[in-house]
């Protein structure tokens, strides 16, 4: 695994001359160039005087062919959860257990009804998978991923990323939980627990998408050879699954 330099923070906003917001103004910030997106591809003259951006007859030609691009947004926090239920096509979230997500997921629809949203939201989760024929074999790649990871680096990182998840009221923004483990992988890929062999990894991806994930992004630690092997041996198995016992799914229609 190869080990790069992160700039987190107001670091990476100072570098495009936008001025870093306190947590929740930055997804205040975000709703309004979605919306004024929307409104661009959308419109033919577009005028918004909002608190971030100012348009005044803008137009944009040619416009983009329907569909519309999708707008995916990332976060874990209450004000992540809040702008995904009122703007976005696609709430992308760190990786984590059937569980955590449904949590997420289950405040995102009672959170459309209320902001009276006309279409679901997609979800997407970070996962990092370790597939081999038996579990033991998974765990001990795991164990050696963990073992060569570089302390400093990971700690560094650690730094940067809890206090950006820590930076939201309720203190629970990506990262905010996340252990050393989880920052081997930096978006806590190992918290989805992808890692065993095809037929848990299989189970697991199907109690995912019960959770409500309709998308699950996916590293791997040898890219093009573990991708081929996913692909001919947990695919199938994950398609045999849900024709076997179709669950009841929170994710998006």
């Amino acid at each position: 695994m190869r080990s790069t330099s992160y700039k987190a923070g107001s670091g990476a906003f100072n570098a495009i001359g936008e001025p870093w917001l306190d947590h929740d103004e930055r997804y205040r910030r975000s709703e309004e160039i979605i919306r004024a997106l929307r409104g661009i591809w959308t419109e033919e003259s577009f005028a918004l005087k909002g608190d971030f951006y100012r348009f005044n007859e803008y137009s944009l030609k040619p416009k983009p062919l329907e569909p519309l691009p999708e707008i995916f947004q990332g976060g874990s926090s209450r004000a992540a959860r809040d702008l995904a239920a009122r703007v976005s096509d696609w709430y992308f979230t760190n990786g984590n257990t059937p569980e955590g997500l449904k949590a997420q997921v289950e405040d995102i629809r009672s959170k459309e009804k209320t902001f009276g949203k006309s279409f679901k939201t997609k979800i997407g989760i970070n996962a990092f998978g370790i597939v081999r024929q038996t579990e033991k074999e998974a765990r001990e790649i795991l164990q050696e991923i963990l073992d060569k990871a570089i302390p400093d680096a990971v700690r560094g990182f650690h730094h940067e990323v809890q206090n950006a998840g820590n930076a939201s009221p309720e203190r629970e923004g990506n990262w905010a939980k996340s252990t050393f483990q989880d920052l081997v992988q930096y978006n806590d890929g190992f918290r989805s627990n992808l890692i065993g062999t095809p037929q848990q990894v299989a189970e697991r991806i199907i109690e995912l998408k019960g959770a409500g994930a309709d998308l699950i992004l996916l590293g791997f630690l040898h890219f093009q050879e573990e991708v081929e092997f996913f692909g001919k041996h947990v695919i199938p198995l994950v398609r045999e699954l849900e024709a076997r016992t179709p669950v009841r799914v929170q994710a998006a229609e």
